[in-house]
Order: C-alpha cells, then structure tokens, then sequence
C-alpha cells in the first residue's frame, strides 16, 4: 500500500467535514424559509387585492345595467375559492351592512372586504364611496379604515 497515492485511499468524510456542511445547509434553510413564507404572504395579499378589485368592476357594471346595486349576487360571479388562498370576501351595502341581495339593501353604495386569519397579513376594504385601505387587525365596519396601522392600497 506504500506505492498507493493518498488522495485515493482517503476516500471517505471526516464527522467535521459533515458537520460543516450540515451547518451551511441550516444556514441557507433558515434565510430562505422566512423569506418564502413573505413572499407567499404577499402573493396571497396581491391575489385579494385583485379580486376585490374584479368585483368592483363587476358592482359598476350591474349598476349600469339596474340603476342601482342592489340585487347584485355573487353566485352570478365567480368569486375566488377561499382555499387557493386564505381569505373570505364579502360585498355589502355599505349603508346598512346587508347583503346587496338581501331585504334591508339601499344599494346605492357597496363595500367589499377581505379578511384573514393570518395576523401576518393584511385585511383589505374597498368601498364605491373611494376607501381604499388595508390592515393588519380586523375592520369595525365598512365605513373608515380604523386608527391604528391602516395604509392605503
């Protein structure tokens, strides 16, 4: 075995040659996790912003149509599956908080919203009277967009 070079009988790892390598990998894991999670969030935000904004334009549409709002359903529309991303939206009358096809509806004006469990993420509302806003804690109602965190969108 002396005639042998030495980089061919030592082939295997040293336990400190792993352990390096093990080291890199959850460095990189724990860079990489987190900042997929973010952008998944924003993603699923992005995705609610724009069906909010698909059922504005679908609202202004039926109201050429009637005069009014009030009768619009969403079951006419296809409104996104909450379980393609984690939101539940629901358009009211703004004025009396009904549903537009509901008794009890002016529909003179409407407001949608866009919640979700996730603390990590936004709540959005929009409403025809122009309140555009989104929120990291839950909205009181359909007519401003609370005191505390609230931004524009």
């Amino acid at each position: 075995m002396k005639n042998i070079p030495l980089f061919i009988r030592n082939r295997g790892f040293t336990l400190i040659e792993l352990m390096i390598v093990v080291v890199i990998v959850a460095i990189l894991a724990a860079i990489a996790i987190p900042s997929y999670q973010e952008y998944a969030r924003r993603s699923r935000a992005d995705q609610a912003e724009q069906e909010m904004q698909r059922l504005a334009v679908l609202l202004e549409r039926y109201k050429a149509r009637n005069f009014n709002y009030m009768g619009f359903s969403t079951t006419s529309t296809t409104v996104a599956s909450t379980s393609s991303y984690p939101y539940t939206v629901s358009i009211v009358d703004a004025t009396t908080g009904v549903a537009l096809n509901a008794s009890g509806a002016v529909g003179q004006s409407w407001a949608i919203k866009a919640t979700t469990d996730d603390a990590k993420n936004y709540n959005f509302l929009l409403t025809s009277t122009g309140i555009r806003c989104k929120n990291k804690t839950s909205f009181d109602g359909y007519s401003d967009c609370g005191t505390s965190g609230s931004e524009t969108w």
